[in-house]
């Protein structure tokens, strides 16, 4: 697979060799555990994990570059809406106000800084965690797997095409771009900002259309095929749960175990470190 591309990318590590389903109840756990909590520590600790796992599944920047800088944007708009419309959310929470800078109903106070920090660290912790299950999960092999959690294949085949089409649909974007810059619409970075998003727009109703006859294809394809005649079926990419499984699903285990265990601590979900 092209490297530029976002997608399921072919390598030899632990990770690539993790049963699909694995991985899944992994990066689901691990996600609901951070998002639900707001114990930074537990939070920290989670994103140091991840971004350890990031970097041993070889995952390389040009693959995720788009997709990490459109997030970063989309969340700090988030964090910026979040102070403008409840700027002392953080105080009633924390139950105290340590003002650093301002006055009155916008002043930011420590309670608050600290209340975004802990929204920051959730977009975090997830994105490494959806980065690595996405590329270093084959959709086929993903599927089966499903179906070994008693989920009908219907359900796995779905969620297989679709990771599979991610590419897909970035190839065709790429084709597209370059044939509007063919003729005469400037695209690239030379190219101002509006000029580039006006670009962007005009690209997705092709991409679209484009989108829309694949679908189409596939879909008659499959019922040619007689696909979901019967209840279930062989796979040709299943693989067998091995002890880097067992051993993956039971470190996650105990990590949101301390994680309940920490509410308890906390007496709730919130780390207060102003009381």
């Amino acid at each position: 697979m092209n490297g530029s591309l976002f997608g399921y990318d072919p390598q030899d590590t632990w990770l690539h060799r993790l049963s699909g389903a694995t991985k899944m109840l992994a990066f689901a756990g691990l996600s609901v555990i951070a998002m639900v909590s707001y114990d930074t520590r537990l939070t920290l600790g989670i994103t140091l994990m991840a971004l350890i796992l990031f970097a041993q599944a070889k995952i390389h920047w040009r693959q995720v570059k788009f997709a990490i800088m459109l997030i970063l944007i989309f969340s700090s708009l988030n964090l910026l809406a979040v102070y403008l419309f409840a700027p002392q959310y953080g105080v009633q929470l924390y139950g105290s106000r340590h003002v650093l800078l301002g006055s009155g109903y916008f002043a930011l106070t420590q309670e608050q800084l600290f209340y975004e920090f802990n929204l920051g660290l959730k977009y975090v912790v997830t994105v490494p965690l959806a980065l690595i299950f996405l590329i270093t999960t084959n959709p086929s092999e993903f599927a089966a797997s499903l179906n070994k959690l008693h989920i009908s294949y219907r359900i796995g085949y779905a969620i297989a095409l679709a990771l599979r089409y991610i590419p897909d649909i970035q190839a065709t974007y790429r084709q597209i771009s370059y044939a509007q810059q063919a003729r005469g619409h400037e695209l690239s970075r030379k190219a101002s900002l509006k000029t580039r998003l006006t670009g962007a727009a005009q690209i997705l109703m092709p991409l679209i259309f484009s989108s829309l006859d694949r679908i189409d294809a596939i879909s008659h394809a499959m019922e040619l095929r007689r696909f979901g005649r019967y209840q279930q079926r062989s796979w040709y990419m299943d693989r067998p749960w091995r002890w880097p499984d067992y051993a993956t699903l039971l470190a996650v285990a105990l990590i949101i175990a301390a994680g309940i265990g920490l509410w308890q601590v906390n007496g709730g979900r919130f780390y207060n470190p102003f009381r």
